[in-house]
């Protein structure tokens, strides 16, 4: 794949970049910045170099038109914070408006183009409605930079179609996230250390597949371990159970202990009678959950148990939080393996989603640990061994 230093010349180039600007909001209040964050090294390195530049990204799930709660004119203002200079905004995405910001750019320049979900053709099946689009976002840039790791797992107009339509890198955010992925899959370090949580094991199918044959030791938590426990014969109580994957996690038990990979469960478990900020938490073993009382965090010897395993190792993936960390009562288990990853004398990996989002709701910083990714689903896809089609065709036209 090419990078941005393959494209030459960029002064008065106009740059397409399709970044990950998916932030989450309340009203129009930006709760977590952490993609915008992520998005400023590779748009100031175009700045920098007198491009003209052009930035699509998505916000939610809007229906395929406009929608006033999934704008993107308020990360458009927080941009434009966090690089101390003016960001344009352009109300439509291939329109007048957006026709307009990128003819009138000067060097040095962006615009943020209003959300790219708010067209029907970002997300069509239909290859020739989708291409149709694409032939839209392309009119406007010369160049495209693929810079939003967490949709290039999507076949989508602005991350797929348009990379043909172009002459395309990738920038510096992607280019980082594959380095990172490409070690944790091909070169890690040992012992290489795998966690995993989030609420559910159909969740995780594929990465469980693909990293028992490469981790040492895989620890489970989150509401995907009561599935873990019920395939070990435990009754687990009210908690959530996935009950048609019992017999999957069965399989990959045993297949865990014959390929002498470490897979540990919690021996302890936090649980409440109800799921509520305020329900009353208990701790139980993990083997003798009460039939009224929920899971809501591994426990406190599991929680220590855990933290010692990371920090004794030399490469650290994780991925979905221990229990309910937005709840204070059930957010140690979480805290824990946080703070284990900042102490790991390795390589530590975040994986991007809950997980990213409970480091920071935690008090954690980003730079308290090796990488924190922007793209869960596309991590977890990439550590699956799945192509995906965002960097695929920037193989093929590179």
């Amino acid at each position: 794949m090419k990078t941005l230093h393959d494209l030459g010349d960029l002064r008065g180039r106009r740059v397409l970049v399709r970044s990950d600007l998916n932030v989450p909001l309340d009203g129009s209040t930006i709760t977590d910045d952490g993609r915008i964050r992520a998005s400023l090294p590779t748009l100031q390195t175009l700045l920098d170099a007198g491009a003209r530049v052009l930035v699509t990204a998505h916000l939610g799930r809007p229906k395929g038109e406009p929608d006033p709660a999934h704008s993107l004119r308020p990360v458009a203002d927080r941009l434009s914070e966090l690089l101390g200079r003016p960001v344009g905004f352009a109300a439509d995405t291939v329109g007048r408006e957006a026709q307009r910001a990128s003819a009138e750019l000067s060097d040095g320049e962006l615009v943020v183009l209003e959300n790219v979900r708010f067209n029907a053709g970002e997300t069509s099946k239909d290859d020739a409605v989708r291409g149709a689009f694409a032939d839209e976002l392309a009119a406007l840039a010369d160049l495209f930079v693929s810079d939003g790791f967490g949709v290039v797992h999507r076949k989508q107009a602005s991350v797929y179609d348009v990379a043909s339509r172009l002459p395309a890198a990738v920038g510096g955010l992607v280019q980082t996230e594959v380095e990172v992925l490409q070690r944790l899959t091909s070169t890690p370090e040992r012992p290489y250390v795998v966690v995993l949580g989030g609420s559910k094991v159909s969740d995780k199918l594929g990465v469980i597949d693909h990293l028992l044959d490469k981790a040492d030791t895989l620890l489970i938590g989150g509401g995907m371990v009561f599935t873990f426990l019920a395939a070990q014969g435990h009754d687990v109580g009210s908690s959530l159970l996935e009950t048609d994957q019992v017999d999957i996690a069965r399989g990959y038990l045993d297949r865990a202990a014959a390929q002498g990979v470490e897979l540990v469960l919690p021996t302890d478990i936090v649980v409440a009678p109800a799921f509520a900020a305020d329900a009353p938490a208990t701790v139980v073993d993990a083997g003798s959950i009460p039939s009224d009382q929920m899971g809501l965090d591994i426990g406190p010897d599991s929680a220590a148990r855990f933290a010692q395993i990371i920090t004794s190792a030399r490469t650290v993936f994780w991925n979905g939080p221990m229990g309910v960390f937005e709840f204070p009562a059930f957010a140690d288990g979480t805290r824990a393996v946080a703070d284990a990853l900042t102490r790991t004398d390795g390589l530590s990996v975040v994986g991007g989603g809950d997980s990213a989002a409970a480091v920071r709701a935690l008090g954690f910083t980003d730079d308290q640990f090796g990488h924190i990714s922007t793209g869960g689903g596309a991590s977890l896809e990439y550590l699956e061994g799945a192509t995906l089609p965002g960097l695929s065709i920037l193989e093929d036209v590179s």
